[in-house]
């Protein structure tokens, strides 16, 4: 616990995040000043909010009094290599994460949770593990409920359950999990680590730096840089694979879901006993048994939770059937990774909607699987270009002015059996307010059809 009382504190970014650390910091007796570069158009909702709650605020600009303050909070949008950070830093400003800020006031314990792909998924997992247990717990952070709407709200007895990105991770100094998981580490956002994976992953590690011998880590053990980069750690580790027998942990025994410690094998479930599908969920199901485990939660619990889990909203999410033909909603999936899960999916031929804000994307590693499942691609937003230079060759690929645009034609071509997928392989900025603006606008633009 800290005390902040009539501290000074900046409060870089004004969204979901920002304004959530605004409203902790006044609980908490600060003085909150919010400042963002965004329009006063893109930030109307926060705008109100900030004069609700009195709160002094600044839009279209970052001015000097940006820098007198006790404490800056940064959001996850700021790169930590701007001239902000570096000017703040320089002034011996003490500069932080906002769920770093969040957990100075959490006396529950932190289960966090990160990697490339699956933290939605996993973290929604453990929420409901969690609740189906009977033991209480708040499932917020990257997922949509800011950390700090509800960090100061959490008992001792009640756990946090945080998905965890990389760019909350940049700039963490005590944050400090009960348990912490990462999933995999594939490439993404590269062009916020200088197109450096190791950068990447050193920063996805961050989530264990703090954790001691009375805390749990949980690692893929089918992720190569992450296993072969590890940083040194005291917490109790746990290993889980979906293609191998681990020591400590889980793996899958042919359908079989194993958790093993030490000489210990326990049977949990069956791969078949999961409501939600695919290999990918598998790892996500293993990563939540292992947690279970830790938590002395009954087997008997632990397989009703993944039997009775429907997966999350904008991941592979069935929106409608019309004429035969099935509409599939992955606004999530903001990277090349998500989109081969995605693909491998479906056995149906599948008319892809691609593009969006491009993050370094390299296709080369979705072109055989194009080849082989997808009859038509629809290249949409900033990256449009890019995707139809890289395809027309491979697959008759169109640019579409509008998700509208590539909804109706690819309705238009689609034939009973086929599947549209919204899997963009790109970050939603250049056109929505986020990704779930994205699967938001594509489900109503389906459900008009």
């Amino acid at each position: 616990m800290i005390e902040i009382k009539n501290k000074k504190i900046t409060i870089i970014g004004a969204a979901r995040s920002g304004i959530a650390s605004a409203e902790l910091a006044l609980r908490k007796g600060a003085i909150p000043f919010v400042s963002d570069i965004s329009s006063e158009e893109k930030l109307l909702e926060s705008i109100n909010r900030l004069k609700e709650l009195n709160v002094e605020f600044e839009v279209g600009k970052h001015s000097k009094k940006i820098f007198d303050c006790d404490l800056m909070i940064i959001s996850p949008g700021v790169p930590t290599n701007s001239e902000i950070i570096i000017e703040a830093k320089s002034k011996n400003i003490n500069v932080i994460s906002e769920i770093e800020f969040a957990s100075m006031f959490c006396k529950g314990k932190i289960i966090g949770i990160t990697g490339t792909n699956g933290k939605t998924t996993t973290t929604s997992l453990v929420g409901h593990l969690l609740s189906v247990a009977g033991i209480k717990n708040y499932v917020a952070g990257n997922i949509g409920n800011a950390f700090s709407n509800i960090s100061d709200s959490i008992s001792e007895n009640e756990f946090a359950v945080l998905e965890v990105s990389s760019f909350q991770l940049d700039l963490i100094k005590n944050f400090k999990p009960y348990i912490s998981a990462i999933l995999n580490i594939t490439p993404d956002h590269l062009d916020r680590y200088d197109n450096d994976l190791t950068k990447y992953a050193q920063s996805k590690q961050r989530i264990y730096e703090n954790q001691d011998e009375n805390d749990f880590l949980i690692l893929n053990n089918d992720s190569p840089i992450l296993i072969s980069n590890l940083n040194p750690h005291k917490a109790i580790r746990f290993n889980f694979s979906s293609s191998s027998k681990v020591n400590k942990g889980c793996y899958l025994k042919n359908d079989d879901m194993i958790f093993i410690n030490d000489t210990i094998e326990e049977v949990i479930c069956s791969v078949n006993d999961l409501f939600i599908k695919g290999e990918h969920n598998i790892q996500n199901a293993m990563a939540a048994i292992i947690i279970g485990k830790i938590l002395s939660i009954s087997n008997e619990k632990i397989k009703e939770a993944l039997s009775t889990f429907k997966g999350v909203e904008h991941r592979i999410e069935f929106v409608r059937k019309i004429n035969g033909v099935s509409f599939y909603n992955d606004s999530k999936a903001t990277n090349v990774d998500s989109v081969i899960v995605a693909l491998k999916s479906f056995t149906n031929s599948i008319l892809l909607i691609l593009g969006g804000r491009d993050k370094g994307n390299d296709y080369s590693l979705i072109e055989d699987l194009v080849k082989d499942k997808v009859k038509k691609i629809y290249a949409i937003g900033e990256s449009a270009n890019k995707v139809y230079d890289y395809f027309n060759m491979i697959v008759e690929t169109i640019k579409c002015d509008s998700l509208e645009d590539a909804v109706r034609k690819s309705f238009n071509d689609a034939q009973s059996g086929d599947v549209v997928l919204l899997s963009p392989a790109c970050a939603s900025f250049d056109m929505f307010k986020n990704f779930e603006h994205r699967g938001e606008v594509f489900k109503n633009l389906v459900n008009q059809l």
